[in-house]
């Protein structure tokens, strides 16, 4: 029968050995558990943070803050989370678990001493909003001292960083022998509950397998599941004392083409006489982003890491310079400017709205990624929507295909120097793109508005459908023309040219980074 705890006093409250987290009903009950409870083979799910479904002692006994003869521990209620990870522990496995509604935590009875860092704002650094993981060093060669130190380090870091449902997301991986993720972006959302799940890491010891680290990061870390949010740079900070004992290459260029931007921190670097031992005297060269100086960085020892906490924090929000979070899909400005004249028709012009709907599907559209606007244009022009009016894809979407048919003439090139003059006159970081759809000949001169913006830095891809001459498709198209110019004789074709302007979109866009 299921039974509700209230904590009438300050003594521990006596539970049985299948109490379960859901069961208590207050935050930071001390309970006292009866002794031998792992004879009762009750569930845990989860490490170090537990799922509210746990038994409340086993999973005291499974952290090791209580032993087979029981006693009291506190209970600290937490919100629940994705990806409560398994393992083995004082003689109790614990279970994984997806996802559940709540979860808790467990101190011994004597209060816990508040981190020794500046509280935190509590809404998140609007300013860095990155997904960060954190790979740390939990092997021999750091020993249980040096962890300790790290883990300071690590906490008044994720201090500095900020926290928060609008700011960054961290998780926290160990490299030893074998990778463990320890928490991912979701389960710490408030500045508080990081600082403590820190604080609580265990040293692992073994190799320093920091390439595998970095592997079982790029493939497992940055998914929708683990908390990684579209259109948000992914950061990678690899922290690592002396130097790996596996190849770092082939990680970090599944890390790289997977847009993550791979910080390396070395700490206490090998001296002189250890040189010999190190495998690759390249190895942070080839572990980072890119070798430029600004992804790797060194501390020359774990007892004055305090005066890098800032700097370093600085690297991991400079935008600007993640070079490696910028692909196609999340730095580019797309606009779409689009042929309402007469000769459309209602029903093709629905046609040529889904057939935009399609290109800009194909790209992650965020308030941190890429941004999507649009103008329609006969005679006259008309501003539909802007870069920055639409911050998620589905209400872009939804507006592009809201908009309504206008019906009149042909300007195409008055409308290109609309578009360039009141569309891109503020943009965002990334290159600016422009899809001109028209369906026949232009009343007005296009070479010349054309010319003038890509002078600007749009380029511009032109698509012709049904009467539309092919002169005027190359004079407005940027160089190479041949692949800058599409045509379609009916309009329930274009959506075949969909992946073919996007691979033109990515092409032009690595080719210029």
């Amino acid at each position: 029968m299921k039974s509700s705890f209230y904590p009438l006093s300050k003594m521990p409250y006596p539970v049985t050995c299948l109490t379960r987290g859901a069961d208590l009903t207050e935050d930071g009950v001390v309970v006292l558990c009866p002794p031998d409870c792992s004879q009762w083979r009750a569930s845990v799910f989860g490490t170090g943070t537990y799922a509210a479904i746990s038994s409340v002692c086993g999973a005291a006994m499974h952290r090791g803050v209580l032993g087979p003869s029981g006693g009291s521990v506190r209970v600290h209620k937490q919100q629940g989370r994705h990806n409560y990870m398994s393992s083995y522990a004082h003689g109790i496995q614990s279970q994984s678990l997806s996802r559940w509604t709540a979860s808790f935590n467990l101190t011994t009875k004597k209060p816990l001493k508040k981190p020794s860092v500046k509280k935190a704002l509590a809404g998140g650094n609007k300013d860095c909003q990155m997904d960060i993981a954190l790979v740390i060093d939990s092997s021999n060669n750091i020993g249980q001292r040096r962890f300790n130190l790290q883990k300071n380090f690590v906490a008044k870091l994720a201090a500095m960083l900020r926290v928060g449902p609008t700011g960054p997301h961290v998780g926290l991986i160990q490299a030893s022998d074998s990778p463990r993720t320890e928490f991912v972006l979701t389960n710490y959302t408030q500045p508080k509950e990081l600082l403590f799940a820190i604080k609580e890491l265990a040293y692992l010891g073994g190799d320093t397998n920091t390439g595998k680290a970095i592997m079982h990061t790029a493939e497992t870390f940055f998914t929708q599941d683990n908390g990684a949010r579209r259109g948000h740079p992914r950061v990678m900070m690899v922290l690592m004392d002396g130097w790996p004992s596996d190849d770092l290459e082939q990680a970090a260029m599944l890390a790289r083409e997977s847009g993550i931007n791979v910080f390396l921190v070395s700490v206490a670097k090998p001296a002189p006489e250890e040189l010999a031992m190190v495998q690759d005297k390249d190895f942070m060269k080839k572990a980072v982003c890119k070798d430029n100086g600004f992804f790797t960085y060194l501390i020359p020892s774990w007892f004055s890491t305090t005066k890098h906490v800032k700097p370093l924090t600085q690297r991991l929000c400079s935008l600007d310079s993640l070079l490696c979070s910028k692909t196609c899909y999340n730095s580019v400005n797309i606009g779409f400017l689009i042929d309402g004249s007469s000769s459309v028709g209602e029903g093709n012009f629905r046609l040529v709205l889904d057939f935009l709907a399609g290109i800009a599907r194909s790209f992650d559209i965020s308030d941190m990624g890429s941004r999507i606007g649009a103008v329609q244009f006969t005679y006259d022009q008309k501003l539909e929507f802007s870069l920055f009016d639409y911050s998620t894809k589905e209400d872009a979407i939804n507006a592009l295909r809201r908009i309504p048919y206008m019906s009149g003439g042909t300007a195409t090139g008055e409308a290109i120097r609309y578009t360039t003059q009141n569309l891109f006159r503020r943009s965002g970081p990334g290159r600016n793109f422009l899809i001109v759809v028209t369906d026949g000949q232009s009343y007005d001169d296009v070479r010349g508005p054309a010319l003038a913006a890509q002078k600007q830095g749009i380029t511009i891809f032109s698509v012709g459908i049904a009467w539309a001459p092919l002169d005027d498709l190359k004079a407005m198209s940027s160089q190479p023309k041949d692949s800058h110019t599409f045509f379609s004789r009916e309009f329930t074709s274009l959506v075949e040219l969909i992946p073919l302007l996007v691979r033109g979109i990515c092409r032009d866009f690595t080719e210029n980074n």
